[in-house]
């Protein structure tokens, strides 16, 4: 209920959220879509190619006779769900990590930062371009996106440890512990829901980042290229000089799609994070008040 609550509050006092939360719900809506799509999308030349948008082809068709727009939703829904994939892995390891590190403090601490640390400093995107290389063969969209989800959890853990700091110093974390309730159940069942906001947003932003890293391995053609999605329509845009050629319909419908997707997570994200501060959230009272 705090999340909706916070949802409704947002879309009612700040335009960047509507605008955001608007262009999310569009291309939520054209990734549902997909799953009408009358034919398999990985066939080629099921329409004649290089053909320019009308009635039956919406966007047009590309040079392997495919067409551009139900190519378009089918890459939205796999670009979406790699990235919940990897966000909902990441979060789950930021937040044990952050929360356990920050609440028992001392040996544990220092054993889990060391270990947070060491995944900070490593170079993600050569590794990644490793493991896809390795995993190219077996590669799709759900091993890359648990692939992204760990290596994608350390900055995260850091900022959650650094509330839990707080949180363990309040006297209702006091009180919890002097009423027998164990390290575990302090962590989770009290500590847990003042977290869960600053997780919304942190989550929209690893997302964009797991999307993102989808998108430069597709293009240097590093992920599986027969599943569609943005970055392999991309990819194979590139491959058959659409941009030479002209093709604009088929190289713009990906890029744009891309930018609109990063405007939306990251106004929906800068929106979120601004709520949670005490002084957005006050003058939001004040209003809600007037």
């Amino acid at each position: 209920m705090r999340i909706f609550r916070t949802i409704g509050n947002l879309l009612r006092h700040d335009g960047r959220f509507r605008f955001g939360f608007i262009i999310m719900a569009v291309l939520v809506i054209l990734a549902v879509v997909s799953v009408f799509i009358p034919w398999d999308p990985r066939t080629w030349n099921v329409f004649p190619r290089d053909k320019p948008p009308s009635l039956q082809n919406l966007l047009g068709t590309n040079s392997m006779g495919q067409d551009i727009f139900w190519e378009a939703t089918l890459a939205i829904r796999n670009s979406l769900i790699l990235g919940i994939v990897a966000a909902a892995i990441s979060r789950v390891i930021a937040i044990v990590v952050g929360l356990v590190a920050g609440y028992r403090g001392g040996f544990v601490d220092r054993v889990l930062m060391t270990v947070n640390d060491s995944f900070v400093i490593i170079p993600i995107f050569p590794l990644l371009i490793l493991v896809a290389s390795m995993l190219r063969s077996q590669i799709n969209v759900a091993i890359l996106g648990v692939v992204l989800g760990l290596f994608g959890w350390q900055w995260d853990a850091r900022m959650f440890r650094s509330m839990i700091l707080s949180l363990r110093e309040r006297e209702f974390t006091h009180t919890a512990v002097l009423s027998g309730m164990g390290s575990v159940k302090v962590v989770f069942s009290e500590h847990l829901p003042f977290v869960i906001p600053l997780v919304m947003a942190a989550s929209l932003n690893n997302i964009l980042w797991a999307i993102g890293m989808e998108v430069t391995l597709a293009v240097l053609g590093l992920s599986s290229l027969e599943i569609p999605t943005l970055g392999t329509m991309i990819y194979w845009a590139l491959q058959y000089q659409a941009i030479f050629l002209g093709w604009w319909n088929w190289i713009l419908t990906p890029v744009l799609i891309c930018v609109f997707l990063i405007l939306a997570l990251y106004t929906l994200s800068v929106s979120i994070s601004e709520y949670l501060d005490p002084r957005t959230r006050l003058m939001l009272i004040r209003l809600k008040e007037e």
